[in-house]
C-alpha cells in the first residue's frame, strides 16, 4: 500500500543521522545476530522487537519514506541503540546489504494478487536468490501474511527452491505465543482474522 507523502518527511529524514544508513551498511560489531525485515512498515515490529533482544542488531528496510520517518520517530522516542533503517526498495539490496544476516522477516508483504503480478512478490524466486546470498547457511526466513493465496503461493516458491519448512500455521494466534506484533498483524487479529505462518532454512534441517 503507498503511503500518502507527507511534507515534513523530506527534511526530517535529510537531517537524519543516527538510525538511517545512507550507501552500503558497515559491518557493525558487538551483536550477537543482525535480524533483517523487509517491507518494516511504521516500525512497530523492530521498535518492540529492539526493545526485548539489545543484543541483537534490527534492520528495518524499506521503500516508502514517510513509513520510515515515522518509524525513526519510534525508535528515537524509545532511545533504541540497536536499529539501523534503509530507504530503498528490495531490488536494490544487494548494494546495500553487504553483510549476511541471521534472520530475515518477510511479513504482511504486498500480496501483489492480479493476475502476471507474481515476479513482484517477495517470496518470489527471483527474490528468494537475492535472499541466498544475505541469509547466513544456517539463517532463518519468517515468513507472515493474511493472504491465503499468496500464503500457498509463497510456500511453493520456498520449497521449489530447496528451502525447508521448519514450522507452519494456518492460524498463528490460535494458540498462545510470545510472538512481536505488526501493526498490521494486530489490526486482522482484533477482526478474528488468521494469521498464516512459516519459517525455512537453506539446505538440510539437522
Amino acid at each position: 500500500m503507498r503511503i500518502r507523502k507527507k511534507k515534513w518527511v523530506a527534511p526530517f529524514l535529510e537531517n537524519e543521522e543516527r538510525y538511517l544508513v545512507r550507501g552500503a551498511l558497515k559491518n557493525q560489531e558487538g551483536y550477537k545476530s543482525v535480524y533483517l525485515e523487509l517491507g518494516m512498515g511504521m516500525g512497530d515490529f523492530i521498535a518492540q522487537s529492539a526493545i526485548r533482544e539489545p543484543e541483537v542488531l534490527f534492520i528495518g528496510y524499506e521503500k516508502e519514506a514517510t513509513c520510515v520517518a515515522k518509524a525513526i520517530q519510534k525508535f528515537e522516542t524509545n532511545e533504541l541503540k540497536n536499529v539501523k533503517v534503509i530507504l530503498a526498495d528490495v531490488k536494490d539490496i544487494l548494494d546495500i546489504v553487504p553483510l549476511k544476516v541471521d534472520r530475515i522477516y518477510l511479513q504482511f508483504s504486498d500480496p501483489w494478487p492480479k493476475s502476471g503480478y507474481q515476479k513482484r512478490r517477495l517470496t518470489h524466486e527471483n527474490f528468494l536468490k537475492i535472499y541466498d546470498q544475505i541469509l547466513k547457511d544456517d539463517g532463518l526466513i519468517v515468513f507472515k501474511t493474511d493472504n491465503s493465496a499468496f500464503f500457498d503461493f509463497s510456500i511453493m516458491s520456498f520449497l521449489d527452491h530447496g528451502y525447508k519448512m521448519v514450522a507452519f500455521s494456518t492460524d498463528r494466534h490460535r494458540k498462545e505465543n510470545d510472538d512481536v506484533l505488526t501493526g498490521y498483524e494486530s489490526k486482522f487479529i482484533e477482526k478474528g482474522m488468521p494469521i498464516y505462518f512459516a519459517s525455512f532454512k537453506k539446505g538440510q534441517v539437522v
